[in-house]
């Protein structure tokens, strides 16, 4: 017990609607809208000092609750309810102790894993940013033994590798400046005649080359179908073409979830390796090609990471998927702050002890969320930077965060720049930020 401990004492949840600017395919649907959902909690320390910090995280439907039988509105509207829960729950629980510990406290729901996660996140970010700004340092200065009670060996089922030590060990310096990665998604525009002439007249980019001149962009992640080998193998060699002819460094390939067999993805390595082989070279890594489910698809994937570095992401629940990933030869995992950043703190900490190399994932994050999401790859030691496409696909709802940090909201010379955050929790800034947010969806004190 420490007297740096809090519990959470006010909980307000908000609703912020974005439309997109061009349709986003996840898997095999197609996204032209998500709901943000953002909340603001007081947290108060054992001698009653209080604070309050925010969370934000887009309720990406798509990516976290793929369906053939309930309705884009169905689902919403579950984790809408979920979220309301939660505001509650994040109260009712009343108990002290360091956002790693109070993240446990959660209680779980009926919702698909990855689905809870998303909205656990919301508040499992507002309490670390909270906690970060009671005691007036950044959120990820808050990791070691001086603020947790408990070491790593306790989140980590008693793991002796972990005892004595914390989160913090395994963090590196925060780098103010990270290489970006723009996502080309299996919708976009290559070239002038793929346009369909219903594209948006908004000053912002369509085509890919006119994004990598705009941006100075260098790395380029291609979104694929996973079912259908030829047209994916042409898209690798379609924007790997124009990435060398623009002067790009890397590429990387995002299979969603629809391959069913390990030989698709060597077929196509194979092949580039033959055929374009400057391609090949460029492609850094390979993003979970196959479902979701990693337990009750457990395939050995030892063939496709001997060719490239093999990324699990939507697999990565938590620190033991990374584990069992491992055992079934994956090389490395994507975090996502979108899976609570607790969550994704732990998978980094067990990943980098066991060998695996890191990557840090967009939910295409707008506004408020685009901070957490990119101060943890600045301090994860990536392999590469850091994917961000909001700015891709719905820039103007992130027009009031963009005037106060131009740099995270606006893509200049293939980097993002940190250096105008704060230095207590996450360093919103939300003071300056001019924003009108809508009536809350719930309270609760």
């Amino acid at each position: 017990m420490l007297s740096t401990d809090v519990r959470v004492r006010e909980c307000v949840l908000y609703f912020l609607p974005v439309k997109t600017r061009l349709p986003l395919k996840f898997g095999a649907q197609v996204v032209d809208r998500v709901t943000c959902a953002r909340a603001r909690v007081l947290v108060e320390d054992r001698r009653g000092r209080t604070a309050s910090g925010w969370g934000e995280t887009p309720l990406s439907i798509a990516w976290v609750w793929p369906s053939d039988t309930l309705s884009w509105e169905e689902r919403e509207d579950a984790l809408r309810q979920r979220c309301i829960e939660l505001t509650r729950a994040v109260v009712a629980t009343g108990v002290h102790g360091h956002p790693m510990e109070l993240a446990t406290k959660l209680p779980d729901s009926t919702l698909p894993h990855l689905a809870e996660l998303v909205c656990q996140s919301v508040f499992d970010q507002a309490i670390h940013d909270s906690f970060g700004n009671l005691h007036r340092i950044s959120t990820f200065n808050t990791l070691t033994r001086d603020y947790l009670t408990i070491d790593l060996a306790h989140f980590l089922d008693s793991d002796a590798r972990f005892s004595g030590a914390y989160p913090g060990d395994f963090l590196r310096p925060k780098q103010e400046k990270l290489p970006v990665w723009h996502l080309v998604g299996g919708l976009d525009a290559l070239e002038p005649n793929d346009l369909t002439g219903v594209e948006p007249k908004d000053g912002y980019p369509i085509l890919l080359r006119d994004w990598i001149r705009k941006d100075g962009l260098r790395c380029l992640k291609i979104k694929l179908r996973g079912n259908d080998a030829l047209w994916d193998y042409d898209r690798i060699v379609r924007v790997g073409r124009i990435a060398i002819e623009e002067g790009c460094d890397w590429l990387s390939a995002d299979f969603n979830c629809t391959v069913g067999d390990p030989a698709y993805v060597c077929e196509i390595l194979d092949r580039l390796l033959a055929e374009q082989p400057r391609i090949f070279a460029m492609t850094l890594y390979i993003e979970q090609p196959f479902p979701y489910d990693l337990e009750a698809h457990r395939i050995d994937v030892r063939s496709v990471s001997a060719r490239k570095p093999l990324f699990l992401d939507e697999s990565a629940h938590d620190w033991r998927f990374v584990r069992l990933g491992r055992e079934l030869g994956w090389s490395g995992v994507a975090l996502k702050t979108c899976k609570t950043l607790s969550g994704a703190l732990l998978s980094l900490c067990w990943a980098r002890a066991n060998g695996m190399t890191l990557m840090v994932q967009d939910l295409t994050n707008p506004m408020l969320a685009q901070i957490p999401h990119v101060l943890l790859a600045s301090h994860a030691g990536t392999i590469m930077g850091v994917e961000s496409n909001a700015m891709q696909f719905y820039p103007e709802a992130s027009v009031p965060e963009r005037l106060v940090h131009p740099g995270l909201y606006q893509r200049r010379d293939g980097v993002l720049n940190l250096e105008t955050l704060g230095s207590a929790g996450f360093g919103y800034r939300v003071e300056d930020i001019v924003r009108d947010l809508p009536q809350p969806a719930a309270a609760a004190s």
